[in-house]
């Protein structure tokens, strides 16, 4: 009896140790934005400080980041945590936004993202139809019976 809760006891210390030992997931959500670069970038800077009156504690338009102080609804001063906006060029045209509000739920994210993506389709319109490749013709068939050569001889 006493062997099978010592095998209890190391059971459980064997699955809290493992617990411990997974790493803290931050969320960060993601969205595709069919405007430019500038356009995204400028539209966030705008929405961050006019629309949201947060403190912008880091900008670069070259690298098109941002770093700002984010307050919850509802939360004080107290509990603002620092999040980050990323826009970066994607090669199929268009460019892809990345949102990180640490320590908070993946929704204010989310929320975030959208409420960027409308002021962008407020102030821009919608986005420009992004242009597709055009197919590759295929090569012309060779008639049959000849050496794949269509031009004349001059006799």
């Amino acid at each position: 009896m006493a062997r099978s809760s010592l095998r209890s006891v190391f059971g459980a210390l064997a699955v809290l140790a493992a617990l411990s030992t997974v790493a803290v997931a931050h969320a960060r959500v993601d969205g595709a934005s069919g405007y430019t670069k500038a356009q995204t970038y400028s539209g966030a800077l705008r929405y961050l400080r006019v629309d949201l009156g947060y403190d912008v504690v880091e900008k670069d338009p070259d690298a098109a980041y941002l770093i700002f102080k984010y307050t919850a609804p509802g939360g004080g001063k107290n509990s603002a945590v620092t999040g980050t906006l990323e826009v970066i060029e994607a090669t199929a045209g268009g460019v892809r936004l990345f949102v990180n509000l640490p320590r908070m739920p993946e929704y204010y994210e989310r929320v975030f993202r959208d409420g960027l993506m409308k002021k962008l389709k407020d102030e821009y319109g919608a986005p420009p139809p992004v242009a597709k490749k055009p197919e590759k013709k295929a090569a012309p068939e060779k008639k049959p019976g000849g050496d794949g050569d269509d031009v004349e001889q001059a006799p």
